[in-house]
């Protein structure tokens, strides 16, 4: 097996951000992303996936370093400020690296 080390972007936040955090993902340079519906409690509370204003999505990115840290910068100083958000960046094992 021959892999490359890329980064996983992970980022949990209101669901209402979607299409928005989205179009940054893209313009920032990601080639894909994966979204999901999540639920769980935080510093502002427990988010349910039952009402769509109160819940919340993951979205996954693997890609560059570069791009990691570029779309990490953007959310933090775009929405941390009025919006539930974390972020996480992981190092992962890829088997096609062109893709990301």
């Amino acid at each position: 097996m021959n892999s490359h080390t890329r980064k996983l972007l992970t980022i949990v936040t209101e669901a209402v951000l979607e299409s928005v955090l989205i179009r940054d993902i893209e313009l920032l340079g990601a080639h894909g992303y994966t979204v999901s519906d999540v639920r769980g409690k935080g510093s502002r509370g427990v988010r349910s996936s039952s009402w769509d204003s109160s819940s919340n999505i993951r979205v996954e990115v693997l890609c560059d370093e570069k791009t990691a840290a570029a779309i990490a910068a953007h959310l933090q100083a775009h929405y941390y400020a009025d919006y539930a958000m974390i972020l996480f960046i992981n190092d992962v094992a890829v088997l096609r690296p062109e893709k990301f």
